[in-house]
Order: C-alpha cells, then structure tokens, then sequence
C-alpha cells in the first residue's frame, strides 16, 4: 500500500478528476465506522437541491460489472448496503460497480441528468480522485491508535489520512464535550486544509422485517425481552442502547455482511426459544434485514416477532450546521 500510493503522489499513476462534484466516504481501517449512515445523511441532505447517485462496489454480490439497483434486486445480486439505499430512497438512482471510473464513466453516458456521485467506501481508490473526500474514523479506534494489518486493522498507513478533506470522528457518545473535541482535534494533527467533525448513532423506532406479518407500532420498554443478532463489524453501541430500554437481551454476533444460511436460522430460533417470557421479540439491523428476505429464510422466521432498528447519523452541537454549509457549497460551487 505504501509503494502504491507512492506511485499515485508522484504521479507515476493518474488519478482521474471530474467536472462535477463528486464526493467520497470512506476509512482507513477495514470497517466498523458507520459508513452507510454518513452516505444515508448525504443522501438526506443533497436529495431536493441536486440530482444525485451513488456509487457502491456492493460488496458480497453474485454480480459483476456496473449495474443499477431496481426495488427488485436483492443483496446477492448488488450488495446489503446499496440494497438498504434503494430501499430507503426508491427515488435515488443507486449503482454498483467495484471499477469507479467504469461506474461514473457509465452514469455519465446514460444518465446525463446525474450532477453528483456519492462514492460509498472509495477512500482507497487512488484511480479517481474525488472533488471532496471524507474520512470516516471510529471514536472508540482513532486511526492514529491502530495500526496496519494483520496485527491491526487499518487498511493502509495512518498518514493516507492527509487525502482527506474532511475527517468525521464517528460513534461517539451522545453526550460529548467540547473539550473532548478539543482534544481529538490536537491528537490527529490535522492540516490547514482538514476540517474535523464529530457524529453520534441515534435509533428510529423499529420496523417488521416482514411487512405484513407484524404490528408496526411495537415500542421497546422494560417489559420486553429481546434475542440481538447482528452481522455487522462493531454492534456493541446498538447492544448497548438497548441494554438500557429492555428488560434482558441475548446477542448473537455473526460477521460482517454475513450470508445468513439455515443452519444460522436454526440457531437463532434455538436461541429465541430459551428465552422467558411473554413480551419478547427478535431484533436485528437494517443491513441484516435486507440479508432475511429469501423465500426459505422467510418461511422459517415469518410467524416470529422479528424487527429491525433503524439508525441514522447526527452530529454534535454546531457541527451539523457547519458540515451542511460545507457540503452544499462545495455541490454549488462545482456543479
């Protein structure tokens, strides 16, 4: 990685730039950081000032080459994440393509009313580069305290962080002082050029994971008892706000973007089962939902009380401001 990106500082490798605003979200670390919440808060943002897309590599796919999401693909055939985007935003034009420049390259040419791309986890794709790159770092694992892999997790050297416009200091508590902020901003040792924010999860209230199948005004409380399963790569802050709403929890952890196959099923059925109780239910996240909707896996948890919660990205005291008025300028600026 070192001598790779070498050889793009120097120029031994082009790096491809475009006339219109394109803007990357991305990490140094292998994952963990909330991107699908900060590109779902872009989205959120841009949608009703600009014609806008996004551009995934959709990860654990059947497919390749570039592809334009449809209500009907599944995740096997473009990937949990864009498959959570189109189903939040039907409106979005949402595409897949692990070649970027192929993947602009094709919105261009067949869908010229495109005036910007969000790149969804593109920080290490030096083949393009993008008019505003973001930089996603975990509170709990600044990148500056980890180290590359296989001992660590990052997926290049720390100092790949000085490509990065803006660097977001993700998942942190709730409540956060500015002095806690202060503090980060000196350990990062970030340039003039950088602009550093700070972002929390916060939770919607949860959705049937079957529609149809379930009420959809169910509220979590102390009176209910709830069987966690997640299969992303840093559940603990879910785990932990919903330690603090339920009576018990039970969690079943699986891998990131994990395939969910019977056997798995069988599992958390057996797990759900030992659970006491009259008021308990099955809880899981947005990305593992989208996982749970072939035919045999529905058959076999469809009679079951199972949700998914939501989760969105909020940012701390004037940050929220000041991160929109950023973004919004640089989409005018260049569009």
């Amino acid at each position: 990685m070192t001598v790779r990106n070498f050889f793009y500082d120097m120029g031994f490798l082009s790096s491809k730039m475009y006339d219109f605003p394109v803007i990357s979200v991305g990490n140094l670390s292998m994952g963990g950081t909330g991107k699908s919440p900060h590109v779902e808060y872009l989205i959120r943002l841009l949608k009703r000032k600009i014609k806008i897309a996004t551009l995934s590599r959709g990860y654990g796919r059947k497919t390749t080459g570039f592809i334009k999401v449809s209500p009907n693909h599944s995740f096997l055939d473009v990937g949990d994440e864009p498959k959570v985007f189109k189903d939040n935003y039907p409106y979005l034009n949402v595409f897949v393509d692990a070649n970027r420049n192929r993947g602009i390259k094709n919105i261009i040419e067949k869908y010229p009313e495109t005036k910007c791309v969000i790149l969804d986890d593109a920080f290490q794709h030096r083949s393009l580069k993008p008019g505003l790159s973001i930089l996603l770092t975990d509170y709990s694992k600044l990148y500056i305290k980890d180290i590359m892999l296989p001992t660590g997790g990052l997926r290049e050297p720390q100092w790949g962080a000085l490509r990065a416009d803006v660097i977001v200091v993700t998942k942190c508590p709730s409540i956060f002082s500015p002095v806690d902020a202060r503090a980060i901003r000196k350990q990062l040792k970030t340039k003039p050029y950088q602009k550093v924010y700070f972002s929390y999860l916060s939770y919607n209230s949860i959705k049937p994971v079957y529609e149809n199948e379930h009420p959809k005004n169910i509220k979590l409380g102390k009176e209910k008892d709830i069987l966690l399963f997640t299969g992303i790569a840093k559940p603990s802050i879910l785990e932990y706000h919903l330690k603090d709403t339920v009576n018990s929890i039970r969690h079943l952890r699986f891998g990131d973007h994990h395939n969910f196959m019977i056997n798995d099923i069988m599992k958390i059925l057996r797990e759900f089962d030992q659970i006491k109780g009259k008021n308990k239910i099955i809880i899981t996240t947005e990305k593992d939902a989208v996982r749970l909707q072939s035919a045999g896996i529905k058959e076999l948890l469809g009679d079951k009380p199972i949700y998914f919660i939501p989760v969105q990205v909020q940012f701390h005291g004037k940050d929220k401001e000041e991160f929109d008025e950023q973004i919004i300028e640089y989409v005018t600026r260049n569009k």
